[in-house]
């Protein structure tokens, strides 16, 4: 578990944090899990993106807690939940972390909503728990070649010298503040919307023992992020596919989830980037709170 001294610098008006305790898994110790909650209602479990937290939805949520119990989920070792050593953090790995949530908090007539990394555990959890998902809002689905390296030139540099063998777990374990901010605005339409103190908290987060490794594992993880694809036809639950329009995925990319998925709503937002629930979160809120 994180240090005494690190806690979140961001509260999000009316969460609570809680704690999913550790456990044994099928393949070795499954660590214990933050989340945070809020509000009312039918049970709305929101995923985060590659390299951020729960606090990733700050803005979102306060727009939805009429309407939903919102659940925001740390996802295995990012956030503040617990990093394990030797931990895989593969998508199977990240899935059953989401599982767990749904299982141990006994959620059933679920609202499902993921952005990026978090919209594909949306997607592989659906058709994981068919009998508990009511409806899935995957956001910029991570499922495509080269991943958050088409953010620029910088962050296309970064993730080839963190996924190289020996020098790459060093250079995980550097994060200066220009260059993250940086590689997020490459995500974002609106650059404005990537916050200070949000920034100062992805920094932070990224200081406890051991996220290096994680960070390395997630960039790693992207060949089963992509292969998950197979998995999206068998959701029995109705899915939105939304897409900001200058999201890191290519028209094609977006095709072939139309295609796997044809009866899907779908939605691109002018444009938007890659982080939506950063910049545009009152769209995502209509969308919800229409679905309520």
């Amino acid at each position: 578990m994180p240090r005494p001294e690190s806690r979140p610098t961001i509260h999000i008006p009316g969460t609570t944090s809680h704690t999913i305790t550790p456990r044994a898994g099928l393949e070795g110790r499954e660590g214990a899990l933050r989340y945070l909650k809020a509000g009312t209602g039918a049970p709305l479990v929101l995923l985060h993106t590659v390299r951020t937290q729960a606090e990733h939805f700050r803005h979102l949520i306060p727009l939805i807690a009429d309407r939903y119990t919102v659940y925001a989920l740390d996802l295995p070792g990012m956030g503040y939940s617990e990093i394990v050593p030797g931990a895989s953090y593969d998508e199977p790995a990240m899935r059953a972390g989401v599982k767990r949530l749904l299982t141990e908090l006994d959620l059933h007539d679920v609202t499902l909503a993921g952005e990026s990394m978090g919209a594909v555990l949306a997607l592989t959890t659906a058709a994981d728990l068919p009998e508990r998902v009511r409806r899935v809002v995957a956001i910029n689905a991570y499922d495509f070649r080269d991943g958050i390296a088409r953010s620029s030139l910088l962050a296309r540099v970064v993730v080839t010298g963190v996924l190289t063998p020996g020098v790459g777990q060093v250079i995980a374990g550097v994060e200066p503040k220009p260059a993250l901010r940086k590689i997020l605005e490459g995500g974002l339409g609106d650059k404005t919307a990537l916050r200070e103190d949000y920034l100062d908290e992805l920094l932070q987060v990224g200081t406890r023992p051991g996220y290096a490794t994680v960070a390395r594992s997630v960039y790693q993880a992207l060949p089963s992020l992509i292969a998950s694809r197979s998995r999206y036809p068998e959701v029995k639950a109705p899915i939105h596919l939304i897409y900001g329009e200058k999201d890191w995925s290519r028209p094609s990319d977006r095709q072939v989830n139309k295609d796997l998925l044809p009866t899907a709503d779908f939605m691109q937002l002018p444009k938007a980037g890659h982080f939506i629930a950063l910049e545009r979160p009152d769209v995502l809120a209509d969308l919800l709170n229409r679905m309520a």
